[in-house]
């Protein structure tokens, strides 16, 4: 570790704190920073000049330290990481996490100052400078080493193999706008809001390493071992610097600007690389102009941080589209996203929508000048066998409107406006991103011309001269629109409230078309109708102030239909309620079915169908046809038919279920669901059962939509009818109706889970109650503790048997609720299946069954990895019996939480359990249902 400078290392300081002397710069800070590598340590000196560009005096400043948000397990960004379930953080070592350790601290007199962290932003750090005027420097010297995080955190760092990527870990002034600094903490968002701020640094590395950066950069001589760099840059607000063993920087440079390009492509030549950067370039500059800086870096870390989303990205080895247009849609997303960051002097976090906008909308207009043709799913629109499937039709950038649909139809969108820190990550990066460039394009359609454009060009114009925000963008807007446009920001930007016109009344002549129309949701925007003639578009009005009670009139010019929105400028909730056929009895929209899945088609009635095959002991692989109108996106009413056919007793068998969603926009309780289900299978070899289950449920969330906990409240009628069998002795309870009341409250995250369900049933014979604990943390040594406590009891008991008794390890599964794929079974491999419900417990004891009540704790702790001690023990108590106490305990093997377990037990109330026929005492949790796997992969993201 070196403290001391070197001739070399000093003189570019001592010139830059000259030149602070000398010359009367703008309003910007600057810095001056000498950074030595070490491995992966970052030994740093550093002079900064901070300048006072406000009207406020102030006492302290606040500098970002991004790179101390690895330091631990309780900063915003582990916390964020927990949120997201991943779990990578979580188990790594201190020495793999990284921090700052700031030594110390002095001002332009030699004096010591005083500085600290706050424990709600440990990445920031804030300086007590004394008093600084309107207009005044201070100047402070500062020592601090960052020991750099591995990079598969975040994609910044170091990765194992000497690579060392560097964003955003020098110590710099926080952003300061509307009389406060920006105090925003690291969470992964890439949303570090630095001041302006002139940089000179001078890096040390290695001599087999190359430096790339988008700063100015000029090697120097070796020195001691160490060979040095001199980088540098005026006005910026963000930087990037690579170190690396073998660089994959390529350097393209036209007369707009030097681009060093590492995006990976497959077959593409440096000639077809140059002609995309430059194209993607030029198109860039034409529409918002000539880049600030001269160098532009686009790397595929950037990329991978942050890709192409969309339904293209299929499996490596379907080609659906081109290299070269692959290639270019990925150089294309990280080039704009990379130029705006840059350019614009914009609050990163509180203004991200305009961020946002500006990039998909840049996309769009590409896709739109360039590749007009091209189709979502590329090379297999041109299949005939698939040519009738809505989703091979789809324009291209007919994706972005159906990921922003896929949030709202779950009532899971948030308003554009929001911080970008509020967002959920499904949002964030995708659906609200997507909401925002199409939020621009509906702008651009509504205004015509090239209002919108020329508003863009002059923003970034201005963001040359200083520092701005959404004050400024709107008053560049509003100047520039022919149109009142109070909705786009009241409403588009700043609400959630969702479009929904359709038509109320039509009335037409052979000359002329009448019409009002229905607000469905009471938002009041401009709306486009169409007339439409075997497919072609034969007139267009824009409806300025839609409103229902508005009768309006227009020329037919031989139009067969009438149509809002028809070309999708507005990112409408629904479009299959803007149709109106305007020939004789026709329906609006006919019946159209599609095998598999596809997307929404507005124009039809879509009946999907598909193949099944579903397994159970008694009823053998079961074939049948799946009847359905769910597309990718959600329906206000939805039905499922599945009618099967059972191989082993060849008889009919299957499911069926009616849901109606009222999705509730403004409200906690923000989606209730109406159902009906009805299923038909064997539950045992020579008998069947039917369950037919009346039910509405109520979902509740935190106003906080990034909140994890989910409260549920169901209520239902489950109606079962069972044939009677020799195969068990089903007593009184083939025919049986249960009222079932159900509320639920979990929290989950990777670092902790917590659950609360309590459950009320009451028939004819029997009425009970119990509740449900669960609790799971996650120690910062990698320990994890599994809690679970039940507690039920009965409230009157009528019956004569077990089959609504408590268990202690199988429950009887009366309510049908759970997937056993041998219910019946009372021994060999089917009967050891475990489903994690009541008692809990895995061994297999001599009193199985409470009638009157039971209360049991289960516990497990990790020793390795996914291996796990458990533990269950507890009381039941039945009737004519003293309550009896029961325990056992083993080996799990938590290879995926929930959905595939192995229990081994090793000791229990019957002794230990190593003895013969121990195979058959293993127990095994298995999920096979896709749907609930799904679940792994997307909790991350809703």
């Amino acid at each position: 570790m070196r403290f001391l400078l070197t001739e070399k290392e000093l003189k570019p300081c001592l010139t830059f704190l000259l030149s602070c002397i000398c010359l009367t710069l703008s309003a910007q800070h600057r810095t001056a920073i000498t950074a030595v590598l070490d491995g992966k340590t970052l030994h740093v000196r550093q002079q900064l000049v901070f300048r006072n560009d406000s009207n406020d005096t102030l006492r302290s400043i606040v500098l970002n330290d991004w790179n101390n948000a690895y330091s631990g397990k309780d900063t915003p960004l582990s916390k964020r990481f927990s949120d997201e379930f991943s779990r990578s953080f979580y188990r790594a070592n201190a020495d793999q996490r990284g921090d700052t350790a700031l030594h110390s601290v002095i001002d332009g007199n030699g004096q010591i100052v005083a500085w600290l962290r706050t424990p709600d932003h440990p990445d920031l750090v804030e300086i007590a400078t004394g008093k600084i005027l309107p207009g005044q420097e201070i100047s402070l010297s500062l020592v601090y080493e960052l020991k750099l995080p591995d990079s598969r955190f975040t994609g910044y760092g170091y990765d194992g193999k000497g690579n060392i990527r560097l964003r955003d870990c020098f110590l710099i002034p926080a952003r300061y706008d509307d009389h406060r600094f920006a105090r925003y903490s690291n969470e992964n968002l890439d949303d570090c809001a630095n001041g302006t701020t002139d940089f000179e640094v001078t890096l040390a590395v290695s001599p087999t390493v190359r430096v790339v950066s988008d700063l100015d950069v000029i090697p120097a001589e070796e020195s001691d071992g160490l060979k040095s760099y001199r980088l540098s840059g005026e006005n910026r607000v963000k930087y990037d610097i690579f170190i690396e063993t073998e660089s994959n920087f390529s350097s393209f440079k036209n007369d707009l600007v030097e681009v060093q390009n590492s995006i990976e492509s497959k077959k593409i030549d440096d000639i077809q690389k140059a002609i995309v950067v430059d194209n993607v370039v030029r198109f860039v500059s034409a529409n918002l102009g000539k880049p600030e800086f001269g160098k532009v870096i686009v790397s595929q870390a950037d990329y991978a941080q942050n890709p192409f989303y969309g339904l293209n990205q299929l499996p490596s080895f379907i080609n659906v589209f081109t290299n070269e247009f692959i290639y270019e849609l990925k150089f294309l997303k990280t080039y704009t996203d990379k130029y705006l960051k840059q350019q614009l002097r914009l609050d990163p976090r509180a203004d991200n929508w305009i961020f946002d906008g500006i990039q998909m909308f840049l996309m769009m207009r590409y896709i739109d000048t360039y590749y007009p043709h091209v189709k979502m799913t590329g090379g297999l629109s041109s299949l005939k066998l698939l040519k009738g499937y809505a989703l091979m039709k789809e324009p291209f950038n007919g994706q972005y409107n159906y990921f922003y649909m896929l949030m709202a139809r779950k009532n899971l969108d948030q308003p554009i406006g929001m911080a970008k820190d509020s967002l959920i990550r499904f949002n964030a990066q995708i659906a609200g991103k997507y909401r925002a460039g199409l939020s621009f394009k509906y702008l651009d359609a509504y205004l015509g011309g090239d209002a919108l454009s020329k508003s863009l060009q002059e923003f970034l114009a201005l963001n040359k001269t200083r520092q701005t925000n959404r004050a400024d963008f709107e008053n560049i807007l509003r100047k520039n629109a022919p149109k009142n446009i109070d909705w786009f920001f009241k409403t588009v930007v700043d609400t959630r409230d969702i479009i929904d016109y359709k038509f109320d009344d039509v009335t037409k002549t052979q000359d002329s078309i009448r019409f009002t129309l229905k607000n469905r949701t009471g938002v009041s925007v401009p709306m486009p109708v169409y007339g439409v003639k075997k497919g072609k578009v034969v007139f267009k009005h824009w409806l300025d102030d839609a409103k229902p009670d508005s009768v309006y009139t227009f020329a037919r010019n031989g139009a067969d239909k009438l149509v809002l929105n028809y070309d999708n400028e507005v990112p409408e909730f629904n479009l299959r309620n803007n149709w109106r056929n305007l020939e004789g009895f026709k329906l609006n929209r006919p019946i159209k079915f599609t095998f598999f899945k596809d997307l929404e088609d507005p124009a039809y009635n879509q009946i999907l169908f598909v193949p099944t095959l579903t397994y159970n002991l008694y009823d053998g692989l079961t074939p049948g046809i799946r009847f359905y109108n769910k597309t990718i996106l959600d329906k206000v009413f939805a039905y499922d038919i599945n009618p099967m056919y059972s191989s082993k007793t060849q008889s009919l068998s299957g499911a069926t279920a009616l849901v109606f969603n009222q999705y509730i926009r403004d409200s906690r309780l923000y989606h209730v669901k109406y159902y009906l289900t009805g299923s038909y299978f064997h539950y045992a070899p020579d008998a069947t059962y039917l369950k037919v289950t009346p039910s509405v449920q109520f979902r509740i969330r935190e106003n906080d939509f990034r909140d994890n906990r989910k409260q549920f409240v169901t209520l239902r009628e489950v109606i079962v009818d069972r044939q009677p069998t020799d195969y068990i002795i089903t007593g009184d309870t083939e025919n049986y109706a249960v009222f079932n009341a159900r509320y639920s409250n979990s929290k989950t995250e990777i670092a902790s889970h917590f659950n609360f369900t309590t459950d009320f049933q009451a028939a004819s014979d029997f009425g009970k109650t119990s509740v449900e604990m669960g609790y799971r943390k996650l120690f910062r040594n990698n320990r994890q503790l599994d809690l679970r406590l039940y507690a039920g009891t009965f409230l009157y008991n009528k019956t004569s048997g077990d089959y609504f008794s408590f268990a202690l390890d199988r429950p009887t599964d009366y309510l049908f609720d759970n997937n056993y794929y041998g219910r019946s079974e009372s021994s060999g491999l089917f009967s050891q299946q475990l489903i994690l419900t009541e008692g809990g417990f895995k061994s297999k004891l001599e009193v199985p069954f409470a009638n009157q009540w039971i209360t049991t704790l289960n516990a497990g702790i990790n020793v390795w990895n996914w291996v796990e001690v458990y533990a269950d023990a507890g009381f039941v108590k039945n009737h004519n019996a003293e309550a009896k106490f029961l325990y056992d305990s083993g080996v799990r093997l938590n290879l995926v939480t929930d959905y595939f377990e192995l229990y081994f037990p090793v000791y229990s109330s019957n002794g230990w359990e190593l003895q013969d026929n121990y195979g058959e005492r293993i127990r095994f949790i298995v999920t096979l249902d896709p749907k609930i796997l799904v679940n792994l992969f997307t909790r991350k993201w809703f």
